[in-house]
């Protein structure tokens, strides 16, 4: 007689599995294990998340919407890679948008902002002690996200959002490195402290700041590997 099936047991849904494939790619891409530039066989990525051909392409579509997967003609499906040109001309807008954003937010910040940033790097703090790299990534953006919804444009913010996801796998592998994420740390702390106070320019030209490691990381990164064929 075949055994039933514990109740207890909870069998994910298709879009639970569907779902679970796409966050598995797309940390694979954004925490650097897949190399900008590399080639996304079906196949592979089959046998990698024990996933359907189906669910494959679904992700594969999906992170292609978001800007960090590339498909062409006669090629298929690679990492997206970005040249060093593209990369300073993405950072440029993202900066000028950061630094708009930056400025509008009125000094000094209320109490239920500089708590509310507070608990996020509480949060961020506690996923970077315990090495929980998705964790870090979403504690990180909503960090951000909460701050610059502050300016109190939320198409201004939406824009950021879309800069920020386009930057997603230039800036994401920093924060598997101990360095930059040791600087992100003490950033976001300076962040609420100057929030606290009236100067606008040195809350902006920080958030600015904030960029230019993963920036230089990427470059880096483009200028010592050759992308794949």
């Amino acid at each position: 007689m075949k055994a039933q099936a514990s109740p207890d047991i909870q069998v994910p849904s298709r879009e639970e599995e569907q779902a679970e494939v796409i966050r598995r790619l797309e940390e694979d891409i954004i925490f650097g294990r897949f190399a900008p530039g590399l080639r996304l066989v079906e196949d592979t990525l089959m046998q990698r998340y024990d996933a359907s051909r189906h669910f494959v392409r679904q992700a594969l579509f999906q992170l292609e919407r978001q800007g960090i997967v590339l498909r062409e003609k006669n090629v298929g499906a690679t990492v997206r890679f970005y040249s060093a040109d593209e990369v300073r001309q993405i950072y440029e807008v993202r900066e000028m948008l950061t630094r708009q954003a930056a400025l509008m937010i009125v000094l000094p910040a209320p109490r239920s902002l500089i708590e509310e940033l507070s608990e996020l790097q509480r949060q961020y703090c506690a996923k970077a002690d315990a090495q929980d790299m998705r964790g870090i990534h979403e504690t990180n953006d909503a960090f951000h996200i909460a701050l610059f919804a502050a300016c109190g444009n939320p198409y201004l913010v939406r824009s950021l959002q879309d800069y920020m996801n386009l930057t997603l796998p230039m800036r994401a592998k920093n924060l598997a490195d101990n360095e930059g994420l040791a600087l992100s740390r003490r950033q976001h702390e300076l962040m609420i402290e100057l929030l606290k106070g009236r100067d606008s320019w040195a809350l902006a030209q920080l958030c600015v700041d904030h960029m230019a490691y993963s920036k230089a990381d990427y470059l880096a990164r483009i200028a010592n590997d050759k992308k794949p064929q």
